[in-house]
């Protein structure tokens, strides 16, 4: 009966290890990339009140974070994205054309990585490959395809 109830009481503690935050096997990879997302969407309400150096600096601390989550999880194409959203915000253009680029061997579809690319490629006056992954998603009926055309089509405007 002893055996049992220590058995017991071993199983229960290491049940409650785990739940508080034990070996999750990639735990920390989601919870790294979730509060990379929290501050890009912090940073982006700063952007929107004309706050840019704090949002520049929430765009740092995401960086920061997708660059953990990166190193547990090398497969994602949306960490590769946030890395290049938050590196672009940040003024990183070059480090932020290879993240995307990384991104799209993986996932050369997705929409997220095609629309902010092209917004790299405006930002750099580089409206042909702009335009090269507006015909990416061309096809995807997406939000990404109508950002990313308005943008290109009103360049002079600074909406990025």
């Amino acid at each position: 009966m002893k055996k049992i109830l220590v058995l017991l009481i071993s199983t229960f503690l290491n049940l409650n290890a785990f739940a508080a935050g034990g070996d999750g096997g990639g735990s920390s990879e989601a919870s790294m990339y979730d509060e990379g997302v929290k501050l890009v969407k912090r940073a982006g309400k700063l952007e929107k009140k004309d706050k840019a150096d704090k949002a520049k600096k929430l765009y740092s601390q995401a960086f920061k974070k997708f660059e953990k989550a990166y190193k547990e999880d090398t497969k994602n194409p949306d960490i590769l994205n946030y890395l290049g959203f938050t590196s672009r915000k940040s003024g990183n253009f070059t480090d932020a054309e290879d993240y995307y680029l990384k991104g799209l061997s993986l996932d050369p579809k997705h929409n997220g990585i095609n629309e902010y690319l092209g917004e790299l490629y405006v930002q750099t006056d580089r409206i042909d490959k702009a335009n090269e992954r507006l015909e990416v998603l061309k096809s995807c009926n997406c939000d990404e395809f109508q950002e990313l055309e308005l943008i290109i089509k009103t360049r002079g405007t600074k909406i990025y």
